[in-house]
């Protein structure tokens, strides 16, 4: 028995191990664009959010919709290259998920990514079919708008107190925030946890398996809870 039901998770830097390839794939592109490339950290500080607000944030320069375009192609021309060699998951992500799923979590996805990409690196790991919702930038609003969120919960019939959010991201912590959920830091992918604290997360990690403990551990004092109740 456990208070969370629904284990929602961003990608990019959560799950995957891909921060490094959006970092390069985003200065290539600002080059090839004939732009000058931002730092790493900058870009690292967008991760997260849909890919046109993502290149407006970091290029405000770029104002047409036919420059964005043209831009998000690029980027994703560079990111398709990287990408020949699909990015590994964290250790921990598969067995922990497995886990989550024998436990009798629902699992969801929720990310910056776009429909196409996101269904791509699903294919990769044969896990089409093996979250019970996916929601992308593309065909909602982009993060830290909670609606993805509000969408995954209608979808899935369950309350925003029964949701987690785990992400590694401002961006992901603000949306759970907005739409009522507690949240998981992630430490090891594009902001450090010193960054991510200040919003509030119920929980902040340097590795994965350590939510699983986390979670292992609610679980059992809530039976240990419930027993002592009816006892």
């Amino acid at each position: 028995m456990h208070d969370y039901q629904l284990l929602i998770f961003d990608w990019d830097g959560t799950l995957a191990d891909s921060i490094s390839r959006i970092v390069d794939s985003m200065r290539l592109a600002a080059a090839a664009f004939e732009l000058t490339p931002c730092s790493d950290d900058a870009i690292k500080g967008i991760i997260g959010l849909g890919l046109p607000e993502a290149i407006q944030a970091l290029h405000p320069q770029v104002r047409a919709p036919a420059e964005i375009e043209r831009f998000r192609q690029l980027y994703s021309e560079y990111y398709l290259a990287f990408e020949a060699e699909p990015s590994a998951l964290f250790a921990g992500v598969a067995e922990s998920l497995a886990a989550f799923r024998a436990q009798g979590y629902r699992l969801a996805v929720a990310t910056g990514k776009g429909r196409h990409g996101l269904d791509r690196v699903l294919a990769g790991q044969g896990w089409l079919d093996y979250f019970d919702v996916t929601r992308c930038a593309d065909e909602t609003a982009s993060k830290p708008d909670p609606l993805m969120l509000h969408e995954i919960l209608a979808q899935c019939g369950v309350a925003p107190q029964h949701a987690l959010m785990i992400g590694d991201s401002s961006f992901d912590l603000q949306m759970a925030a907005r739409a009522g959920i507690d949240s998981v830091a992630v430490g090891y992918g594009a902001q450090p946890l010193s960054a991510l604290r200040a919003y509030g997360p119920q929980l902040a990690i340097e590795e994965f398996n350590e939510l699983r403990v986390w979670l292992a551990g609610r679980a059992n004092r809530q039976v240990i809870e419930v027993a002592e109740y009816v006892g």
